[in-house]
């Protein structure tokens, strides 16, 4: 069970780090937005708090090394492991997920996600800056929220929720 977790979370870590990189939509300033956060708020639904973290956080940090954001490396892995235990932790491990529980929980992780960039911003390089990709990160975050909310209560309705779990 426990190499079963391993893998699924290692199998997430890359699809988070692919889609951080591939899908991505630049903004004005310093960085880019993703649909990496997707797939960090279905590690969380999926693999609970231990592993959605280290699937979350190992992911989103190496797609920062290989996308050339290596100055953000320790924020992304503490931030985002931080939105996967969160969204874990406010979904709760029921089989089906009700939407307005996963939107909480999705709101939560993304509020976890916008203060964590805005105080690392602030700390590396000023406030102007971390309040100038405030708007960014809060794009990022409501589309991710939408994304992820469909497509978990897509993957509750059809049972692939419980699959994911085991």
């Amino acid at each position: 069970m426990k190499l079963q977790k391993m893998i699924k979370a290692s199998a997430f870590a890359a699809l988070i780090c692919i889609a951080t990189i591939v899908f991505v939509f630049p903004l004005a300033g310093a960085g880019y937005a993703n649909i990496g956060d997707c797939l960090v708020l279905l590690a969380g639904f999926t693999l609970g708090p231990v592993y959605g973290a280290c699937a979350a956080g190992i992911g989103s940090m190496l797609a920062d090394l290989f996308s050339g954001y290596a100055v953000y490396m320790p924020a992304t892995l503490i931030i985002k492991a931080l939105m996967a235990v969160v969204v874990s932790a406010v979904a709760g491990r029921a089989a089906k997920t009700g939407i307005v529980r996963t939107i909480l929980a999705a709101l939560a992780a993304e509020c976890v996600m916008v203060a964590g960039y805005f105080a690392y911003e602030c700390l590396i390089y000023g406030a102007g800056v971390a309040v100038a990709d405030l708007v960014g990160n809060c794009v990022q975050g409501g589309a991710s929220i939408v994304i992820a909310s469909i497509l978990w209560s897509v993957a509750c309705r059809t049972k692939a929720a419980e699959f994911l779990r085991r």
